[in-house]
């Protein structure tokens, strides 16, 4: 653009580290009708608004591969969480567990009940959630998928065996549906009951349509621990059938006997991408968090509890713990918590290391909008990989990491016109001090804001400024 030239936003003076991987540069970036119109030197155009970034990283806004937030959108759409941390748009749905297709009178077995959903006025139809997003945007971007296990609760009233036929085509049609008005996909997540008894040809039935629509198959694997391997086999399997790109949610190897294993599952995933579309999330802890689970996999490890309707008070506390004061082994004091949350220390941070570093791994923070003690991921993630793996344990470079959190989300997802800060595309913007970001959300203290991250800008509009939210409510919603 030429001098006289006005923008409605410029950002004067930063460096930009521009999503694609490439060494960071000087320069500045003009903003127009939600748009970046220019990249370069601007320091003689005009603008409604300017900001200083001088001595900052200029990126553009990060990509949440992996997030619950389906009902948070609505419920708290300033979406302090992920904004505060520099996230633009959030990928949704995650875990075969979807907010709609749902009615107000269908009882929501958990994991399900873990999106904070409330008793009436739900989406019964996908177009409708969709629908709402527009009419009432959030601050920031949601790309939504579909829940498998919502799917099989709208369509099936026993969800202990394999689908009919008559209940798989239901499903299906629910899911062209749903891909028809806007969802980028389907997502499953077989590990968890609702969903465990699914075989892989249900999968298949259920996800015709993705092929038509160009959707991404995400999945929780059926297991992330000592049968890993054939877990990852059977998603490819289903990408492959379907001839769409697979997803493998928050890559992990649990329990002690498995650590090390990553050795195995990256050269594995690497080799069949030269076969088929696979791309990865991981998120930078050693612990997870989900649903308080009473099978086996209570029994090892340190698992403290996040939240629990019938037992508030236990809250912060371990399951070792709370099954001396029942006077139980950890198994019956699980069952007696529920439902609730936990938070599950079963993984080693060299693994968590070899995915972070994988070079085709997004970042994901995968956090639950529920209960007073939430997994420090929901606050923390992307400062965490930004201050701590790359500043302090120089994992990998400011580039690289940049790259995870944005175009590579970007590409695999089909987000059209996001992750670049490229002329043409959203002015979805992050600003953050390379010296100062860092998560300050931990175990004990899980909602503490980060640290560094200066301003974002959503859709051309500062979203997050001087530590706070703005009161801009500019999301959209993004179609694949």
């Amino acid at each position: 653009m030429s001098e006289p030239d006005t923008f409605d936003f410029l950002i004067l003076n930063g460096t930009l580290i521009d999503g694609t991987g490439l060494p960071r540069f000087n320069a500045d970036v003009g903003i127009k009708d939600g748009k970046i119109v220019d990249v370069g030197d601007l320091s003689r155009a005009h603008a409604r608004q300017s900001i200083n970034a001088s001595g900052m990283i200029v990126a553009p806004g990060f990509i949440d591969a992996h997030a619950h937030d389906d009902h948070a959108i609505f419920a708290a759409p300033e979406m302090a969480s992920k904004i505060s941390q520099g996230v633009t748009t959030v990928v949704t749905g995650n875990c075969g567990i979807s907010s709609s297709p749902l009615s107000d009178d269908i009882p929501l077995p958990a994991p399900l009940n873990l999106l904070g959903l409330p008793t009436t006025g739900r989406f019964p139809t996908f177009e409708a959630f969709l629908k709402a997003i527009e009419s009432r945007p959030p601050a920031l971007n949601v790309a939504p998928l579909v829940g498998h296990t919502t799917l099989r609760v709208f369509a099936m009233s026993d969800l202990s065996r394999v689908a009919t036929v008559s209940e798989t085509g239901s499903m299906r049609s629910m899911l062209k549906e749903a891909l028809a008005a806007g969802a980028i996909g389907l997502s499953s997540g077989t590990f968890y009951p609702p969903a465990a008894a699914a075989t892989k040809e249900e999968l298949i039935g259920v996800g015709a349509p993705l092929r038509e629509h160009d959707g991404v198959f995400a999945t929780h694997l059926r297991d992330e621990s000592d049968h890993i391997v054939e877990a990852i086999g059977e998603a490819l399997d289903i990408g492959r059938t379907l001839g769409v790109q697979v997803v493998l949610s928050h890559h992990k190897l649990m329990r002690e006997r498995n650590f090390g294993k990553s050795r195995i599952t990256l050269p594995l995933i690497s080799n069949a991408m030269h076969h088929q579309c696979i791309s990865l999330d991981c998120y930078p802890y050693t612990a997870g968090s989900s649903m308080i689970r009473d099978d086996s996999f209570v029994r090892e490890g340190r698992v403290v509890i996040a939240s629990s309707e019938p037992h508030p008070e236990c809250t912060g506390k371990t399951l070792e713990e709370i099954a001396l004061t029942f006077g139980t082994d950890r198994q019956e004091a699980a069952r007696r918590l529920q439902p609730g949350t936990a938070t599950y220390h079963f993984m080693s941070e060299e693994d968590v290391r070899e995915i972070l570093r994988f070079e085709h791994t997004m970042i994901g923070s995968d956090g639950l909008q529920v209960g007073e003690r939430p997994h420090p991921r929901l606050w923390g993630t992307f400062p965490r990989v930004l201050g701590h793996y790359v500043r302090d344990v120089g994992l990998f470079t400011l580039e690289q990491a940049i790259k995870k959190m944005t175009s590579l989300a970007a590409r695999n997802f089909g987000l059209k016109g996001r992750g670049v800060l490229k002329p043409g595309y959203h002015a979805d913007i992050t600003i953050f001090d390379p010296d100062t970001i860092r998560d300050r959300a931990d175990y004990d203290n899980p909602t503490l804001t980060s640290s560094g991250v200066v301003a974002v800008i959503v859709n051309g509009v500062t979203t997050w400024a001087k530590g706070q939210h703005t009161g801009a409510f500019n999301g959209a919603l993004v179609k694949r």
